[in-house]
């Protein structure tokens, strides 16, 4: 059962959520063509994926973090510093290229979520980054289904069950206490919700 959840915890990691975001995005939007997803999802993946697992590399060799999963508050700071400039980077270099309005105001509410999770990491709390990101990335695909008047309804009950089992994997694991899988998935959600009077 360990390794399962272990698989569940790799599988929905909060690299993946910026560029999961981006993907739904433009398997929702009805009227995005192939040169503003390849301008948005490549450099995206690149950013989001690619250069965090190179930090992460780099950090792990100097001996700054252990484990992908970063359980320690200490090991934490670096790649929540990392994250915040990589999403700056995003909306101020990559999405004014191939300007996405809902793309804009999802990073920022990702960026907004990180920033939150960094301040609360100095008052020694450890905000659960899994359940920050299903929160977001959920809260996104509802808002998109909305807006464009799309019945995603299949994706997002699955992403809901998806929520579900990432926080048990957490549990289970003693990765996190309740309160701070709770946290986590309230800035998420909260995040999002925030600056929805922009876009939707």
């Amino acid at each position: 059962m360990r390794h399962i959840f272990n698989i569940i915890s790799y599988l929905f990691h909060p690299l993946f959520i910026p560029i999961g975001g981006t993907v739904a995005y433009f398997m929702v939007a009805p009227y995005s063509t192939l040169e503003t997803q390849s301008g948005n999802i490549l450099p995206i993946f690149i950013l989001t994926v690619i250069i965090p697992i190179i930090f992460f590399l780099i950090l792990k060799n100097l001996g700054i973090i252990n484990s992908i999963f970063l359980p320690s508050l200490e090991e934490r700071k670096y790649p929540l510093y990392i994250s915040c400039i990589i999403f700056l980077m995003i909306l101020y270099k990559v999405i004014p290229n191939n300007y996405v309005n809902e793309l804009f105001y999802y990073f920022t509410g990702l960026l907004t979520a990180t920033c939150a999770t960094l301040i609360l990491l100095f008052f020694k709390f450890k905000t659960s980054m899994h359940l920050l990101g299903m929160g977001s990335i959920l809260t996104f695909m509802i808002a998109l289904s909305i807006h464009f008047e799309t019945n995603i309804t299949i994706a997002i009950s699955l992403f809901t069950l998806f929520t579900g089992m990432v926080a048990t994997s957490r549990l289970y694991l003693k990765a996190h206490t309740k309160n701070e899988l709770l946290i986590g998935f309230l800035l998420g959600c909260c995040s999002q919700l925030i600056i929805l009077k922009y876009w939707l």
